[in-house]
This record gives structure tokens, sequence and C-alpha cells, in this order.
């Protein structure tokens, strides 16, 4: 069985947007809103009591009927499975008359009683100075925090954790590829040693700057998201020392219960994914507990009415919202596409189904929708449940829901036969729709938009090489050559992207008009930030073919990446890979650490 720390557990990403944090309102107002909250809170109390006696209790004189649906805490002695049409409502008659009127009777009067505390209590509240009543709201929140932290503690059901292979392979027997594959593990001490320095317990790292950097993704916290991010890749390469430093950051500072709104998928991939690795490779409980904590605060993003998660949620309010520029308001395929492996993990660690059915949800709907063509679009709105622009693409936007599909399979043994079913189902509709060839023989994913087929391919579209090499193996009608081939000719076309820039670094996206192949056009389509998916598509090709080829051009990215990536306050990325002068975004993305120089990219190959 492959196990999941062999496979990498985060998607492709969608470029980071600035759209700021969200603002709040000054404590104070907060404080005298609580206030007013607390008096309505016990005066509607006093009335609802005060007419649930009038209106609610049965009137014996004219019917003999209990439906308050509390049989077995009121009426115990009533068994609803003999004879009863309608659990929960009961008829009284005969001799029990007399003792039901009693107990009628003794309800009414704990009704009253309860209505002459509730009527005390808010007399009492009235007298009471705003500090005292202040003190009191202090001590209700200081309640529930110790509540909440005492659940937190509960402990997790122990289940056994699947034996690793090839943590600690041995050191190459080429001493050539082992110096290229000590000087990967020096460039990721390089990135991990700065953002020590400089950045630690922030998100990110601006290596040139030197000094903490964070995007709107992972909301106004410091969650340490490099930290979580690259615990598996430190633990490969054999840096424990970093992995332990990185350990008990998490152990003593990874907090979720903050008042900050993130991106689930974000959240998902790099955290929840982070943390799950980093458990099925040391077996650290720590890594299981804070990873269940965080999916308890995503949860309530999935309280729409579809069951298709927003996009965002505040981890501290539960309130979810989608993207503004996000086709009026839909869901994203890549981000509620790219969620069921990690949940489902998290179902077998708990012991609690709720991860497991929140995700098997999501795939039912999208199992009964009609797909144009075949193909599943971009956007899906959790309010209506209906698609929304007919935009498909296996680059951004699109991308890791089928890398799941098919990782399910896999993870599963092979015995998720519904996920491959819709991985084979949807490959089969992109080859049809979505994969030509250009004038010059380049084999390229377009994008599929309103009726018509535009001709660029984006960066992280070419992590498709190696999924359709990776799905080769129990492909439909044994044509596993054909979609190892398929996967060669992807590497080949996002080579040449790479081999026809200044930096023999990759643009964001290329086209393919006319006389322009493989190569970007527009200037916002030039920049590189790190990405690892081209170099993520060679490793899985020299693995399953053991083509020199494909170590060699890893080889070359890595060495363009030292070159024009690498500051001394870390990596950052470029802004422009046509221009042999480049200009630093000075941004090194989490995602460097965890997947570009990640054992199952670039560390591996050698």
């Amino acid at each position: 069985m492959t196990t999941p720390a062999l496979l990498p557990l985060s998607g492709r990403r969608i470029p980071p947007l600035n759209l700021g944090p969200p603002s709040f309102p000054h404590h104070r107002a907060t404080l005298r809103l609580s206030e007013k909250f607390i008096l309505l809170l016990i005066l509607s109390a006093f009335i609802t009591l005060c007419f649930g006696a009038f209106f609610f209790l049965p009137d014996s004189s004219k019917h003999k009927r209990f439906d308050l649906g509390l049989e077995d805490v009121l009426i115990p002695h009533v068994d609803a499975s003999k004879g009863a049409k309608n659990p929960g409502v009961f008829l009284i008659h005969g001799p029990d008359e007399h003792r039901h009127r009693e107990e009628e009777e003794r309800l009414r009067n704990k009704i009253r009683a309860d209505h002459e505390k509730a009527l005390e209590e808010a007399k009492e509240k009235l007298k009471k100075s705003r500090e005292e009543i202040r003190a009191e709201i202090q001590t209700e929140k200081n309640k529930v925090v110790q509540e909440m932290k005492t659940k937190e503690k509960k402990p997790l059901p122990p289940v056994p954790i699947p034996n690793l292979i090839g943590i600690d392979g041995g050191d190459p027997e080429d001493n050539d590829i082992r110096k290229k594959r000590e000087k990967i593990k020096e460039m990721m001490k390089h990135a991990w040693d700065n953002y020590r320095i400089y950045g630690w317990g922030h998100n990110e790292l601006r290596p040139i700057a030197r000094k903490g950097h964070s995007t709107n993704i992972f909301g106004s916290s410091q969650m340490g998201a490099t930290i979580v991010d690259a615990l598996d890749t430190l633990y490969i390469m054999g840096l424990h020392d970093e992995f332990r430093d990185g350990q008990k950051w998490i152990e003593h500072n990874l907090d979720f219960s903050v008042n900050s709104e993130v991106s689930v998928f974000e959240v998902n991939i790099r955290f929840i994914g982070g943390l799950l690795a980093a458990y099925y490779l040391s077996g650290e409980e720590i890594f299981k507990i804070k990873a269940v904590q965080l999916a308890e605060k995503l949860l309530p993003a999935f309280n729409t009415p579809t069951g298709i998660p927003w996009a965002m949620v505040n981890l501290k309010s539960g309130v979810g919202r989608n993207w503004g520029w996000a086709s009026a308001g839909s869901s994203i395929l890549a981000e509620f596409g790219t969620l069921h492996m990690e949940f489902v993990h998290l179902s077998y660690l708990t012991g609690d189904p709720v991860y497991y059915k929140k995700v098997m949800h999501i795939r039912k709907l999208l199992q009964k929708m009609d797909r144009p063509n075949g193909l599943y679009p971009n956007y899906l709105n959790p309010r209506t449940g209906r698609w929304g622009q007919y935009h498909t693409s296996v680059g951004g936007l699109g991308d890791s829901f089928y890398e799941y599909l098919l990782k399910a399979w896999l993870m599963s043994d092979k015995t998720d036969h519904e996920a491959r079913k819709m991985y084979d189902d949807a490959i089969e509709a992109i080859e049809k729709h979505l994969i030509k060839k250009s004038r010059g023989g380049l084999t390229f994913i377009g994008e599929w938009k309103n009726g018509h087929l535009e001709k660029k391919m984006g960066h992280l579209a070419c992590f498709a090489g190696g999924m359709f090499a990776l799905g080769a193996d129990g492909s439909r009608m044994d044509k596993a050559g054909h979609y190892l081939e398929l996967g060669a000719e992807i590497a080949r076309t996002c080579h040449e992207s790479y081999d026809r820039t200044a930096l023999k670094l990759g643009p964001e996206s290329f086209k393919f008009d006319g006389a322009v192949e493989a190569v970007a056009v527009r200037q916002a389509e030039k920049y590189y930030i790190l990405r690892p998916e081209v170099i993520e598509t060679y490793w899985y090709l020299w693995r399953f073919t053991h083509d020199p080829r494909y170590r060699q051009w890893g080889w070359e990215a890595a060495l363009a990446i030292e070159k024009y990536c690498r500051v001394s306050g870390g990596f950052s990325g470029v802004k422009d890979v046509y221009s042999s002068t480049p200009t630093h975004d000075d941004v090194q993305q989490s995602f460097f650490l965890a997947e570009t120089l990640k054992c199952n990219h670039v560390y591996l190959l050698f």
C-alpha cells in the first residue's frame, strides 16, 4: 500500500492575492455590546418562559397528549416502540390519566419557579455596577476557554502507524549524484536557517528585507506556516535538530484560537497536510493533536446550503465567505476538491466519521451534476449548487482536484474505485477537449473558456505530466503506455518553457499562438515564485522511467534557482525570467521548502 508520506500531501496553488486582513471593532465597543447582550438574554429567557406556560403546555381539559420530544426524561414509563405511530407523541388515557395530570401540574410548578428565579436574577443584574457586570462577563469567558482547553486535551484513540519505507534509504553509490543531493540539502539549510533567524514564527520570510512575511491566505496571525510546511522535508533530509526546533515551536506556540480569517484550502494542504505527514514520519503525538484541533476550526466552513465549503473561514467565529473575484460568490474546484486525502486520514486517526462524511458529500454531489463535455468547471456556487462560469483548467483553480482523486485511490490500496472512476472519466474528457499539439510539436494543456479553447498553459498545470505517469498503472483499456508517454510529452513542453528563458526558470504561464510557443507574452505572466510543479513532474518521470534526462533537467533547474533566486537572507522569487538581470519579489514561499526542495521533488531525484 502506498503510504501517505510517499505522496505529496499538498496541492496546487492559485497566485496569492493581497486583499488585506479583515478589520475588527474596538474591544470597548464589544464590551458594551456584551453587557447589553447579557441583560437582553435574561429578559428574553424570562419572556420565553412566560409564553411557554400559556402556549406550549398541554391543556388536559381538551386533550391528553405530550409532544415534547423528552419522553425518556419526563415520562420514562411510556414505551414508544409499542403501538406508537409517531415516536415522541404519546396518547394518555385509562387508569394512568390521574398520574399524568399530576405530572402536568408538577411541570407547571417547575416553570413557575423558573419564572420567579429568572425574574429575581434579572433584578439582581440591574442592581449591579458596570465593573461587576464586566467581571462576570470575564469569568464566563474564562470558563468557556477552560472548557475548550479541556476538550482539546482529550486523548485521541491509538491507531497503528503504517511502516514507512525509504526514509533512511542510504546514500547514492554514484559520487556525483551524492554531491548533488548534498547541495540540495545545503540549499534547504540556507532557506531554513535564515527563516529561523529572521522570520521565526511568522508565516513566511522576506529574505532581502530580512523580516517576517504573510499573505491574506493565512489571515492576520503568526501561525508559522513555513515551520509546519517544511517539517517532513527536514525529517527526510535527516535534519533532525531543525525538525525538533520546529516541533518545539508547534508544541508551545501554534494556536488556532485566533480571530483570523484563513483560506480553508491553503490551511488544509500546508498545515493539516504538513502536520499529518510529520506525524506519520515521526510518530510524535503532538502533530496528530494539532491537526485535529485545526480541523475542528475548519468544519464551520462546510455550513452552506449545499455542503460545498466556503473558501475562507474565521478560525474564532466560524463565519465563512468566498473570494470576491470568484464568479459571483462561487467556491473553487481546486480548493473544495483538495480536502479529502487529509480529511479521510483525520477520521482514521480520531475514529470520528464527521471529516470523512464532509468530503464524501462533496464527491457525491459532483457525481450527480451535469458536466459540459464531461469537463468540471472551476466554479461552483455553494448556495445554489450550480456551476459558475464555464471555465475548465488543469492549472490554477482546477488542478489538485484531479490529483487528489488519483491519490485517494492509491492511498486506499487501490480499493477506492469511485475515486478512480471519477479520475479516469475526467482525464478522458481533458485529453479530448484540452490537450493539443502546437505547430512545433509540443503537447500542451489548454483552458476551456465559454465554448472555446485558450491556447495557454500555466506553470501550475505542469504537475499533470507527473500525474499522468502516476495514474498510468490501473488505467482503462490497458493504456498505461499511452499515459506514461503523455506524461513525458508534458514534461518536455514544460522543460521548453524553462529553456526558452534567460534565467532557465519557467514563467507563470506561457502561450502557443502562431509563432509563439512555450513563451510568456504578457509582463504579468513572466514571474517565477519558486514553484515546484515542473520539477515534481521530472521526479515522477525519473522514478517511472529512470531516463537520465529528468535528473539532468532537475539539476539545471536547481542550479538556476541557486544562481538567480538565492540571496544572503534565503531564496526569493523573481519578477521576470526573461531578463538577465532579474528583480526579486522578496518572498520565500513556504512551499519552496515543503515542495520544491522536498524529497519527492528535487532531493530524491538524487
